[in-house]
């Protein structure tokens, strides 16, 4: 059997140095690397990695898009509210949910939907 032992989505951006410069100044991610000729870069937070590239032109590529959102685990929800709520497009306001999350979530300047959630405790 085999084992899945870690997953870091490469995700499309027509600005790479723009989508960098979100991650680093506002979410505080370092870049692990990047490669110019590529259009490709690898941002880690913490646990957190993410890579992002410019598609390729074997790729079927419409718009910079997703059919879904990226949640963020994260041990300080609150604080990271009142850190993000006038940095990024808010998606929608923290609130505490039924299913016992505290959340929130904002869009990068891709985009994607960026959701961060606390178990209430």
């Amino acid at each position: 059997m085999t084992n899945f032992t870690f997953l870091r989505p490469v995700l499309w951006t027509e600005n790479l140095d723009e989508t960098i410069l979100f991650y680093t100044s506002i979410l505080g991610f370092t870049v692990l690397g990047k490669n110019e000729d590529w259009q490709w870069a690898s941002l880690r937070k913490d646990d957190v990695q993410i890579m992002f590239s410019k598609p390729n032109d074997h790729e079927k590529f419409d718009k910079i898009g997703c059919t879904g959102s990226f949640y963020f685990n994260v041990n300080n929800v609150d604080g990271l509210w009142e850190d993000l709520k006038t940095k990024a497009e808010v998606c929608y306001e923290i609130e505490t949910f039924e299913w016992e999350m505290r959340e929130f979530a904002v869009y990068d300047n891709n985009g994607y939907i960026l959701q961060f959630g606390q178990p209430v405790e």
